[in-house]
Protein backbone atom coordinates (compact mmCIF):
# COMPACT_ATOMS: atom_id res chain seq x y z
CA UNK A 1 0.00 0.00 0.00
CA UNK A 2 1.31 3.51 -0.73
CA UNK A 3 2.41 5.76 2.10
CA UNK A 4 0.33 8.77 3.03
CA UNK A 5 1.12 11.65 0.68
CA UNK A 6 0.93 15.26 1.80
CA UNK A 7 -1.08 16.74 -1.08
CA UNK A 8 -3.96 19.13 -1.50
CA UNK A 9 -6.10 20.50 -4.32
CA UNK A 10 -4.12 22.65 -6.72
CA UNK A 11 -3.91 26.08 -5.12
CA UNK A 12 -5.81 28.88 -6.79
CA UNK A 13 -2.75 30.80 -7.95
CA UNK A 14 -1.22 27.69 -9.57
CA UNK A 15 -4.22 26.29 -11.43
CA UNK A 16 -3.89 25.49 -15.12
CA UNK A 17 -5.72 23.69 -17.94
CA UNK A 18 -5.59 20.08 -16.75
CA UNK A 19 -7.36 18.82 -19.89
CA UNK A 20 -4.61 20.35 -22.02
CA UNK A 21 -1.98 18.61 -19.89
CA UNK A 22 -3.75 15.25 -20.19
CA UNK A 23 -3.99 15.60 -23.98
CA UNK A 24 -0.29 16.50 -24.19
CA UNK A 25 0.78 13.51 -22.07
CA UNK A 26 -1.44 11.08 -23.99
CA UNK A 27 0.35 12.04 -27.20
CA UNK A 28 3.89 11.91 -25.86
CA UNK A 29 4.10 9.31 -23.08
CA UNK A 30 3.75 5.68 -24.21
CA UNK A 31 1.11 3.77 -22.24
CA UNK A 32 -0.21 6.94 -20.58
CA UNK A 33 -3.93 6.46 -20.00
CA UNK A 34 -6.40 8.84 -18.36
CA UNK A 35 -8.42 10.06 -16.74
CA UNK A 36 -5.89 12.30 -15.02
CA UNK A 37 -6.25 13.61 -11.48
CA UNK A 38 -3.94 16.47 -10.45
CA UNK A 39 -3.13 17.49 -6.90
CA UNK A 40 -0.41 19.68 -5.41
CA UNK A 41 2.24 18.68 -2.90
CA UNK A 42 2.09 20.79 0.24
CA UNK A 43 5.86 21.18 0.68
CA UNK A 44 8.23 23.27 -1.41
CA UNK A 45 8.71 27.00 -1.84
CA UNK A 46 9.88 27.53 -5.39
CA UNK A 47 8.76 25.40 -8.33
CA UNK A 48 5.23 24.03 -7.77
CA UNK A 49 5.25 20.24 -7.54
CA UNK A 50 2.15 18.33 -8.64
CA UNK A 51 1.04 14.72 -8.19
CA UNK A 52 -0.37 13.28 -11.41
CA UNK A 53 -2.55 10.19 -10.87
CA UNK A 54 -4.01 7.89 -13.51
CA UNK A 55 -5.73 4.52 -13.08
CA UNK A 56 -2.40 2.82 -13.84
CA UNK A 57 0.36 5.02 -12.44
CA UNK A 58 1.50 8.03 -10.47
CA UNK A 59 3.85 10.71 -11.74
CA UNK A 60 5.27 13.95 -10.42
CA UNK A 61 5.31 17.20 -12.36
CA UNK A 62 7.55 20.18 -11.62
CA UNK A 63 6.56 23.45 -13.25
CA UNK A 64 7.54 27.08 -13.13
CA UNK A 65 5.27 29.30 -11.04
CA UNK A 66 3.11 31.83 -12.88
CA UNK A 67 3.70 35.54 -12.99
CA UNK A 68 6.82 37.69 -12.73
CA UNK A 69 9.91 35.66 -11.83
CA UNK A 70 13.37 36.65 -10.65
CA UNK A 71 16.12 36.40 -13.30
CA UNK A 72 17.71 32.91 -13.59
CA UNK A 73 15.26 31.41 -11.05
CA UNK A 74 12.83 28.48 -11.42
CA UNK A 75 14.77 26.75 -14.19
CA UNK A 76 12.87 23.47 -14.48
CA UNK A 77 14.73 22.86 -17.72
CA UNK A 78 17.97 22.52 -15.76
CA UNK A 79 16.33 20.26 -13.21
CA UNK A 80 15.17 17.94 -15.98
CA UNK A 81 18.60 17.91 -17.59
CA UNK A 82 20.57 17.00 -14.47
CA UNK A 83 18.13 14.34 -13.26
CA UNK A 84 18.24 12.73 -16.69
CA UNK A 85 22.06 12.84 -16.73
CA UNK A 86 22.38 11.33 -13.25
CA UNK A 87 20.23 8.33 -14.21
CA UNK A 88 23.45 6.75 -15.55
CA UNK A 89 25.24 7.11 -12.17
CA UNK A 90 24.92 5.61 -8.69
CA UNK A 91 23.18 8.77 -7.41
CA UNK A 92 19.53 7.81 -6.81
CA UNK A 93 17.15 10.05 -8.77
CA UNK A 94 13.63 9.61 -10.18
CA UNK A 95 13.26 8.56 -13.82
CA UNK A 96 12.25 11.50 -16.00
CA UNK A 97 9.78 11.12 -18.88
CA UNK A 98 9.61 14.42 -20.72
CA UNK A 99 10.30 18.13 -20.66
CA UNK A 100 7.81 20.61 -22.13
CA UNK A 101 9.24 24.06 -22.84
CA UNK A 102 6.09 25.23 -24.63
CA UNK A 103 4.32 27.57 -22.23
CA UNK A 104 1.21 27.27 -24.41
CA UNK A 105 0.35 23.84 -22.97
CA UNK A 106 -0.32 24.78 -19.33
CA UNK A 107 1.02 28.35 -19.09
CA UNK A 108 4.60 27.56 -18.01
CA UNK A 109 7.33 25.04 -18.90
CA UNK A 110 7.27 21.77 -16.90
CA UNK A 111 8.71 18.28 -16.73
CA UNK A 112 7.31 14.93 -15.65
CA UNK A 113 9.11 12.21 -13.69
CA UNK A 114 8.26 9.01 -11.88
CA UNK A 115 6.59 9.09 -8.49
CA UNK A 116 9.03 7.45 -6.06
CA UNK A 117 7.51 5.56 -3.14
CA UNK A 118 9.16 6.55 0.11
CA UNK A 119 9.38 8.85 3.09
CA UNK A 120 10.41 12.50 3.33
CA UNK A 121 11.65 13.58 6.76
CA UNK A 122 10.44 17.16 7.25
CA UNK A 123 12.09 17.41 10.67
CA UNK A 124 15.88 16.75 10.84
CA UNK A 125 15.34 15.28 14.31
CA UNK A 126 13.25 12.48 12.73
CA UNK A 127 10.99 12.28 15.82
CA UNK A 128 9.24 9.08 14.74
CA UNK A 129 12.49 7.14 14.25
CA UNK A 130 14.73 5.15 16.57
CA UNK A 131 18.35 6.17 17.24
CA UNK A 132 19.54 3.25 15.11
CA UNK A 133 17.37 4.33 12.19
CA UNK A 134 18.44 7.98 12.49
CA UNK A 135 22.09 6.95 12.42
CA UNK A 136 21.56 4.82 9.31
CA UNK A 137 19.54 7.52 7.52
CA UNK A 138 22.15 10.20 8.16
CA UNK A 139 24.90 7.82 7.06
CA UNK A 140 23.02 7.09 3.83
CA UNK A 141 22.47 10.82 3.28
CA UNK A 142 26.22 11.35 3.75
CA UNK A 143 27.05 8.49 1.39
CA UNK A 144 24.81 9.81 -1.40
CA UNK A 145 26.32 13.30 -1.12
CA UNK A 146 29.78 11.76 -1.51
CA UNK A 147 28.55 9.75 -4.51
CA UNK A 148 27.25 12.92 -6.13
CA UNK A 149 30.56 14.69 -5.69
CA UNK A 150 32.46 11.73 -7.14
CA UNK A 151 30.47 11.82 -10.41
CA UNK A 152 32.55 12.76 -13.45
CA UNK A 153 30.32 15.58 -14.65
CA UNK A 154 31.95 15.70 -18.07
CA UNK A 155 31.44 11.98 -18.63
CA UNK A 156 27.67 12.29 -18.01
CA UNK A 157 27.30 15.22 -20.40
CA UNK A 158 27.28 18.05 -17.86
CA UNK A 159 30.57 19.69 -18.79
CA UNK A 160 28.70 22.88 -19.69
CA UNK A 161 26.20 22.75 -16.82
CA UNK A 162 28.03 25.63 -15.17
CA UNK A 163 31.39 27.31 -15.19
CA UNK A 164 34.02 25.16 -13.49
CA UNK A 165 35.86 28.04 -11.86
CA UNK A 166 35.21 30.76 -9.27
CA UNK A 167 32.03 29.19 -7.88
CA UNK A 168 31.99 31.27 -4.71
CA UNK A 169 32.58 34.57 -6.51
CA UNK A 170 29.81 33.78 -9.00
CA UNK A 171 27.35 32.63 -6.35
CA UNK A 172 28.12 35.64 -4.16
CA UNK A 173 27.39 37.95 -7.09
CA UNK A 174 24.28 36.02 -8.14
CA UNK A 175 22.64 35.88 -4.72
CA UNK A 176 23.57 39.48 -3.97
CA UNK A 177 21.69 40.48 -7.13
CA UNK A 178 18.75 38.23 -6.24
CA UNK A 179 18.64 39.71 -2.75
CA UNK A 180 18.63 43.27 -4.11
CA UNK A 181 15.97 42.37 -6.68
CA UNK A 182 13.66 40.94 -4.02
CA UNK A 183 14.49 43.28 -1.14
CA UNK A 184 11.51 44.31 0.94
CA UNK A 185 13.21 45.69 4.07
CA UNK A 186 16.82 46.61 4.75
CA UNK A 187 18.85 43.84 6.39
CA UNK A 188 22.17 45.30 7.58
CA UNK A 189 23.59 41.83 8.32
CA UNK A 190 23.27 40.94 4.63
CA UNK A 191 25.41 43.92 3.65
CA UNK A 192 28.00 42.86 6.23
CA UNK A 193 27.94 39.26 5.01
CA UNK A 194 28.41 40.28 1.39
CA UNK A 195 31.45 42.37 2.34
CA UNK A 196 32.92 39.71 4.68
CA UNK A 197 32.47 36.86 2.22
CA UNK A 198 34.10 38.89 -0.56
CA UNK A 199 37.17 39.45 1.65
CA UNK A 200 37.50 35.84 2.76
CA UNK A 201 36.97 33.68 -0.34
CA UNK A 202 39.22 30.60 0.01
CA UNK A 203 42.06 30.26 -2.48
CA UNK A 204 41.23 26.59 -2.96
CA UNK A 205 38.84 26.13 -5.90
CA UNK A 206 37.24 22.75 -6.65
CA UNK A 207 34.51 21.73 -9.05
CA UNK A 208 31.96 18.94 -8.78
CA UNK A 209 28.25 18.72 -9.38
CA UNK A 210 26.69 20.81 -6.61
CA UNK A 211 23.09 20.10 -5.59
CA UNK A 212 22.68 23.53 -4.02
CA UNK A 213 19.98 22.58 -1.49
CA UNK A 214 21.16 19.29 -0.04
CA UNK A 215 19.24 18.69 3.19
CA UNK A 216 17.15 15.93 4.67
CA UNK A 217 13.85 17.45 3.50
CA UNK A 218 14.98 17.14 -0.13
CA UNK A 219 15.73 13.43 0.18
CA UNK A 220 13.38 10.49 -0.25
CA UNK A 221 14.05 7.52 2.03
CA UNK A 222 12.90 3.96 1.38
CA UNK A 223 9.40 3.23 2.76
CA UNK A 224 10.74 0.98 5.52
CA UNK A 225 14.54 0.86 5.18
CA UNK A 226 16.90 3.63 6.39
CA UNK A 227 18.42 4.40 2.98
CA UNK A 228 18.06 7.11 0.36
CA UNK A 229 16.07 6.12 -2.74
CA UNK A 230 15.92 9.52 -4.46
CA UNK A 231 17.45 12.99 -4.21
CA UNK A 232 14.88 15.65 -5.09
CA UNK A 233 14.66 19.38 -5.86
CA UNK A 234 17.60 20.05 -8.18
CA UNK A 235 16.55 23.61 -9.01
CA UNK A 236 19.70 25.20 -7.52
CA UNK A 237 22.12 22.64 -8.93
CA UNK A 238 25.17 23.69 -10.93
CA UNK A 239 28.88 22.97 -11.20
CA UNK A 240 30.37 24.25 -8.00
CA UNK A 241 32.46 23.75 -4.89
CA UNK A 242 31.51 20.52 -3.10
CA UNK A 243 31.97 21.99 0.37
CA UNK A 244 29.08 24.33 -0.34
CA UNK A 245 26.77 21.28 -0.27
CA UNK A 246 28.46 19.83 2.81
CA UNK A 247 28.18 23.09 4.75
CA UNK A 248 24.54 23.52 3.70
CA UNK A 249 23.80 20.10 5.21
CA UNK A 250 25.55 21.18 8.44
CA UNK A 251 23.64 24.38 9.19
CA UNK A 252 21.57 22.87 12.02
CA UNK A 253 24.78 22.42 14.04
CA UNK A 254 25.24 26.21 14.03
CA UNK A 255 21.70 27.40 14.72
CA UNK A 256 20.66 28.20 18.30
CA UNK A 257 17.51 26.49 19.58
CA UNK A 258 14.19 28.22 20.04
CA UNK A 259 13.90 30.05 16.72
CA UNK A 260 10.57 29.24 15.09
CA UNK A 261 10.99 27.39 11.82
CA UNK A 262 14.79 27.03 12.20
CA UNK A 263 16.23 23.55 12.80
CA UNK A 264 18.84 23.30 15.54
CA UNK A 265 20.97 20.47 16.90
CA UNK A 266 22.41 22.60 19.70
CA UNK A 267 21.61 21.46 23.25
CA UNK A 268 20.62 17.98 22.03
CA UNK A 269 22.33 14.75 23.07
CA UNK A 270 23.10 13.79 19.47
CA UNK A 271 24.82 10.55 20.44
CA UNK A 272 21.74 9.33 22.32
CA UNK A 273 19.53 10.45 19.41
CA UNK A 274 21.64 8.55 16.88
CA UNK A 275 22.49 11.72 14.93
CA UNK A 276 26.17 12.24 14.06
CA UNK A 277 28.01 15.26 15.39
CA UNK A 278 29.23 17.73 12.80
CA UNK A 279 32.76 16.38 13.21
CA UNK A 280 31.53 12.83 12.60
CA UNK A 281 29.40 13.82 9.61
CA UNK A 282 32.27 15.74 8.00
CA UNK A 283 34.79 12.97 8.75
CA UNK A 284 32.54 10.34 7.14
CA UNK A 285 32.17 12.50 4.04
CA UNK A 286 35.95 13.03 3.86
CA UNK A 287 36.59 9.28 4.07
CA UNK A 288 34.16 8.66 1.23
CA UNK A 289 35.58 11.26 -1.14
CA UNK A 290 39.23 10.80 -0.13
CA UNK A 291 39.82 14.18 1.53
CA UNK A 292 42.25 14.79 4.36
CA UNK A 293 39.95 17.42 5.85
CA UNK A 294 37.91 20.57 5.23
CA UNK A 295 39.88 23.59 6.48
CA UNK A 296 37.44 26.09 4.93
CA UNK A 297 34.25 24.54 6.31
CA UNK A 298 33.33 27.53 8.46
CA UNK A 299 33.62 29.95 5.54
CA UNK A 300 31.13 27.79 3.65
CA UNK A 301 28.84 27.65 6.69
CA UNK A 302 28.73 31.47 6.67
CA UNK A 303 28.22 31.33 2.89
CA UNK A 304 25.30 28.92 3.36
CA UNK A 305 23.54 31.28 5.76
CA UNK A 306 24.01 34.12 3.29
CA UNK A 307 22.50 32.03 0.49
CA UNK A 308 19.69 30.91 2.79
CA UNK A 309 18.84 34.50 3.66
CA UNK A 310 18.81 35.51 0.00
CA UNK A 311 16.55 32.56 -0.83
CA UNK A 312 14.20 33.46 2.03
CA UNK A 313 14.02 37.03 0.73
CA UNK A 314 13.02 35.66 -2.67
CA UNK A 315 10.30 33.56 -1.07
CA UNK A 316 9.05 36.64 0.76
CA UNK A 317 8.84 38.54 -2.52
CA UNK A 318 6.96 35.66 -4.21
CA UNK A 319 4.51 35.65 -1.29
CA UNK A 320 4.01 39.39 -1.77
CA UNK A 321 3.48 38.94 -5.53
CA UNK A 322 1.07 36.05 -4.93
CA UNK A 323 2.93 33.34 -6.91
CA UNK A 324 4.65 31.48 -4.07
CA UNK A 325 4.48 27.68 -4.22
CA UNK A 326 4.05 26.91 -0.53
CA UNK A 327 1.13 27.96 1.69
CA UNK A 328 3.60 29.02 4.39
CA UNK A 329 5.66 31.20 2.04
CA UNK A 330 5.16 34.42 4.01
CA UNK A 331 6.41 32.72 7.19
CA UNK A 332 9.37 31.15 5.38
CA UNK A 333 10.18 34.43 3.72
CA UNK A 334 10.24 36.24 7.04
CA UNK A 335 13.30 34.16 7.99
CA UNK A 336 15.61 36.26 5.80
CA UNK A 337 16.61 38.61 8.61
CA UNK A 338 17.16 35.93 11.24
CA UNK A 339 19.13 33.75 8.81
CA UNK A 340 21.40 36.66 7.88
CA UNK A 341 21.93 37.39 11.58
CA UNK A 342 22.92 33.76 12.20
CA UNK A 343 25.42 33.93 9.35
CA UNK A 344 26.93 37.14 10.67
CA UNK A 345 27.25 35.56 14.11
CA UNK A 346 29.24 32.66 12.64
CA UNK A 347 31.38 35.12 10.63
CA UNK A 348 32.25 36.99 13.82
CA UNK A 349 33.27 33.71 15.47
CA UNK A 350 35.53 33.04 12.49
CA UNK A 351 37.15 36.45 13.00
CA UNK A 352 37.64 35.75 16.70
CA UNK A 353 39.25 32.38 15.92
CA UNK A 354 41.62 34.04 13.43
CA UNK A 355 42.60 36.65 15.99
CA UNK A 356 43.46 33.95 18.52
CA UNK A 357 45.54 31.90 16.09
Amino acid sequence: MPLDIDVTAVRENHRFDEASLEHYLRERMPDFRGPLIVRQFVGGQSNPTLLLETPDARFVMRKKPPGTLLPSAHQVEREYRIIKALAATDVPVPRVHLLCEDAGVIGTPFFVMDFVEGRIMRDPMMPDSTPRERAACYDSMNDVLARLHRVDFRAVGLGDYGRPQAYVQRQLARWSRQYEASKIDEIPEMDRLIEWLGRNIPADDETTIAHGDYRIENIMFHPVEPRVVAVLDWELSTLGHPIGDLAWACRAYHCPPGIAGVSSFQGIDLKAAGIPSEEEFVAAYCRRVGRAGVPDLMFFVVFSFFRGAAISQGIAMRAKLGNASGPDAALRGSKAKVTAALGWEVAQKCESAKARS
